[in-house]
């Protein structure tokens, strides 16, 4: 049974039952959706605050992981798919505010509300998260996000000097930059790709650990079984 916050605990007669973590996330996440800002060009984005319990995303960064030591991505971050993480089925088991954070974002209800708001369909997706941990050096080259990917979600983490700086950069179709994503702490990015959807991360001073859970919901054909969070079980 998962450890309930200190800050959920009611006891008030008459209340019901208590939330579970999972389910506080949730509410969470849903109350920052119904309070999220559109954005229209180049591309259709939206932009979230206070996205997940604080105590979650305090939970996130401290779990026991250092950042991967990387020389260059060479602005891909596929090229060292050996060091990434992501919240699997064996994640789940080992960090509760792994499960929760999975169970969240698995729920019919979660779902439901990402394709109101977005205007898409994930049934029958299945969900990805993964935990990143940015050092001085990283970059990623112009991408869309395109191909076995319906839906992707930055949420920003960091609070190091400078931090500020290190938001998401949305690009034209000619590679121009639009403008760069406010990057603060329990924000994020939501956009729908496709074929225009162009985003990167220019080569910037990072001057501590730039960390980012990237939240995608993924057509069947996604190969890589094991960065899913449910391999075997489809959203609803």
């Amino acid at each position: 049974m998962a450890q309930i916050l200190p800050w959920l605990l009611d006891d008030k007669p008459g209340m019901g039952p208590q939330m579970s973590n999972a389910d506080a996330i949730k509410e969470k996440f849903l109350q920052s959706l119904d309070q999220s800002r559109i954005g229209t060009e180049p591309f259709r984005h939206w932009y979230l605050s206070d996205v997940f319990p604080e105590e979650s995303c305090s939970a996130i960064k401290a779990l026991p992981f250092d950042p991967p030591r990387i020389e260059d991505t060479e602005g891909k971050r596929e090229t060292h798919n050996s060091t990434r993480t992501f919240f699997s089925v064996d994640w789940r088991r080992r960090f509760d505010v792994c499960r929760d954070m999975a169970e969240a974002l698995q729920s019919k209800a979660t779902v439901r509300k990402l394709e109101q708001t977005c205007g898409t369909s994930l049934r029958g997706s299945f969900l990805r998260i993964e935990y990143c941990q940015d050092t001085n050096g990283f970059w990623l080259q112009p991408h869309t996000d395109i191909g076995a990917k319906l839906f992707s979600l930055l949420v920003y983490l960091s609070t190091d000097p400078g931090s500020e700086k290190w938001g998401t950069d949305i690009l034209d179709e000619d590679m121009n930059l639009v403008t760069t994503t406010p990057y603060e702490f329990n924000c994020a990015l939501v956009f729908i790709p496709g074929a225009n959807t162009w985003h990167s991360f220019r080569k910037r001073p990072i001057n501590g650990v730039r960390k980012t859970i990237i939240v995608n919901y993924v057509k069947d054909e996604w190969r890589a079984r094991h960065e899913l969070a449910y391999p075997d079980q489809a959203v609803g």
